[in-house]
């Protein structure tokens, strides 16, 4: 968690102090280490767990405030938007029966959750990106009610120069996006991971934890849809990098690194490799000084929390993060794992980090020192892949040379993780317990990634709307986390299993249609003529060159003009001269009432949806009896 009560300051000579003092805690870090006097010999581990709160539509519910409120207690704290939150599990030291503790823990609290959260109305998913997640939900009445938060979205505009933030994802579809606000780290939620480790041998420890990150997240991959849009496997990835990107056009042409990345190299020597390079290399968002002077509290014997630098490090996001804490007489150094995304269910999250702690002690055990059996391009080069394409991934691994991840996990990751929780101590059940489960998920290919991309597929053949596709796959698989079985044991989801909301279809951005025919002002008229024979369509878009809309040319509209034409020239009729100019739209958040009322008033069967003056949609007559008809059908069998 971070400091909950920041405001950004424009204030040069209050900037400086932070800078000062963030120097100060460098030093006093690089003291303590020459010193001795950060805690060796302990190995524990803990999770921030972050989560969705889904409304009775399978849609993003917006009262965390409410259930944060109802649960009052520290170890339950806010997230970016008001549809998230997240708790933190106290400590645990590493062996034994702590995998099976800590599991216990997360489902508890998690139990506590959902009971505050049913009191409003509302329930807990655990995933990557939200299924059912539109534009509409990011806006600025979702940010959580934090001056963190404000200041954020603040301090990275600033650094933005007020550019908007842009996505383009490519996947099987591709997701090109403009947003104008940092709400669009919301969509992201994660299962983050920390292991404690002595600061002697810290290096190593980090650069394993890099070298594994590629072949866990190939077995946890569990967001592979963005706005419907199938992208990566572990879309987060892509969406995380680009929605806190701070680096102007001009800038990427230089080697400069985004503040979500995975590193451009080994660690060398220290943790404070990674603080002195973060500090060179990023500006400072937030400017809080309280006057603690890190290197005056050493030489009266207090161990310092390090503010200043723990503040600047909670806003660069490696994906494997460098970590100080401190209550005054222990200080501890451990490795943040960002790579695991939340859920499918706890049974699977704990089961992933036990391949990860396993791993992490097996590649020490039995391999040694990482980076001298594989370049970091390689390391890279395999977490890229496996954000792309999940167990698909081609991954490198000494000794199995470029491999697919099935292979690799199962014939060399997997045994080697067993053996590594095996020489940790970790009860021999627990290990069977939590190992069982990766080796049949990946065994079986049933990641939540694929789950989610197999079950829209058959989803798509029983229910016509988008929107509702993705609500119904929201339900879904709330219905299965809640009954707590491991995703490789799930059955595809079904439209009959989740029951239907009317307030699914409350607004035009639920249901709208958004895989768009257009045509250009200066097109021929025949091309029209030619799209709706091709595609049965009898309304289609015109935009002019800059993608506004301009007209809409319906079928009724061609056949008059049709009829009444007698001669045409050799280049045929332009589209401008036969199209409805300036018609009638509304926005995704329309009413669909208000949408029946305009075409009844206006004898109209399409009104183009838009947004910013931009083409996002289309909502037609056919659209309507759709969502009328299993409504109907509802209310004539109560």
């Amino acid at each position: 968690m971070g400091t909950q009560d920041l405001r950004q300051t424009e204030d040069p000579e209050q900037r400086r102090a932070f800078m000062r003092a963030l120097l100060t805690d460098v030093r006093a870090l690089e003291r303590m280490l020459e010193e001795d006097r950060i805690e060796s010999g302990v190995k524990r581990i803990g999770v921030e767990q972050e989560m969705f709160l889904v409304d009775e539509a399978w849609c993003p519910a917006p009262v965390s405030d409410r259930v944060l409120e109802i649960l009052d207690d520290d170890h339950f704290t806010t997230e970016l938007a008001r549809f998230n939150m997240e708790f933190n599990v106290d400590p645990l030291e590493f062996g034994g029966g702590c995998l099976r503790r800590l599991e216990g823990t997360v489902c508890s609290y998690l139990e506590r959750v959902r009971k505050a959260a049913a009191e409003v109305n509302a329930r807990v998913l655990l995933t990557g990106i939200l299924p059912s997640l539109t534009k509409a939900d990011l806006g600025m009445h979702n940010i959580s009610e934090n001056p963190r938060y404000y200041a954020l979205n603040d301090a990275l505009s600033r650094l933005r120069n007020d550019r908007p933030y842009q996505l383009s994802i490519n996947g099987v579809d591709e997701l090109i996006f403009e947003h104008d606000t940092v709400m669009l780290e919301a969509c992201n939620t994660s299962f983050q991971v920390h292991f404690q480790v002595d600061p002697s041998t810290f290096a190593q420890h980090y650069n394993t934890a890099q070298a594994v990150a590629g072949a866990v997240l190939a077995a946890c991959v569990n967001s592979p849809l963005l706005f419907g849009r199938r992208l990566w496997r572990e879309t987060r990835i892509a969406l995380f990098q680009q929605s806190v990107d701070t680096r102007t056009p001009s800038s990427l042409m230089r080697e400069s690194v985004g503040r979500v990345s995975f590193g451009t190299r080994w660690v060398d020597d220290s943790v404070l490799d990674l603080f002195q390079e973060d500090i060179a290399r990023f500006k400072t968002l937030f400017a809080d000084v309280d006057g603690e002077d890190s290197i005056e509290m050493l030489d009266s014997g207090v161990l310092p929390r390090l503010k200043a630098l723990c503040l600047h490090n909670g806003t660069v996001y490696r994906w494997m993060r460098a970590c100080y804490g401190s209550d005054g007489k222990k200080a501890h150094l451990r490795i943040e794992n960002r790579v695991i995304p939340a859920g499918p269910t706890p049974r699977d999250e704990i089961a992933t980090s036990a391949l990860w702690f396993g791993l992490m002690r097996g590649v020490e055990m039995e391999i040694g020192d990482i980076t001298k059996e594989m370049s970091f391009e390689e390391v890279l080069a395999n977490f890229d892949s496996a954000a792309r394409h999940g167990l698909e991934a081609q991954l490198a691994w000494p000794g199995a040379g470029h491999a697919p991840a099935q292979q690799v996990l199962l014939e060399k990751l997997i045994p080697l993780a067993r053996r590594g929780l095996e020489s940790s101590g970790i009860d021999h059940e627990d290990i069977g317990t939590y190992l069982d489960v990766i080796e049949a998920r990946v065994h079986s290919g049933m990641t939540g990634a694929n789950w989610q991309l197999r079950s829209l597929a058959g989803l798509t053949e029983q229910i016509p709307s988008k929107g509702e596709r993705l609500a119904v796959l929201t339900g879904a698989m709330l219905l299965r986390e809640e009954d707590g079985h491991p995703v490789h044991e799930w059955s595809l989801a079904d439209a009959a299993e989740v029951p239907r909301d009317r307030s699914r279809y409350m607004f035009v951005g639920q249901f709208m249609t958004t895989d768009l025919f257009t045509v250009n002002e200066s097109d021929v008229i025949d091309l029209v003529a030619s799209i709706m024979d091709w595609k049965h369509v009898r309304h289609i878009p015109v935009e002019d060159d800059d993608h506004r809309l301009v007209g809409l040319v319906s079928h009724r509209l061609l056949l008059r003009h049709l009829a009444s034409m007698r001669a045409s020239s050799d280049n045929g009729v332009a589209v401008s001269t036969v199209m409805t100019r300036n018609p009638k739209t509304v926005t995704p958040e329309t009413p669909t009432l208000e949408v029946i009322r305009l075409m009844r008033d206006n004898q109209i069967g399409c009104l183009p949806v838009v947004e910013e003056g931009k083409l996002v949609g289309v909502v037609t007559e056919h659209d309507l009896v759709q969502i009328a008809a299993p409504l109907l059908e509802e209310f004539l069998q109560a």
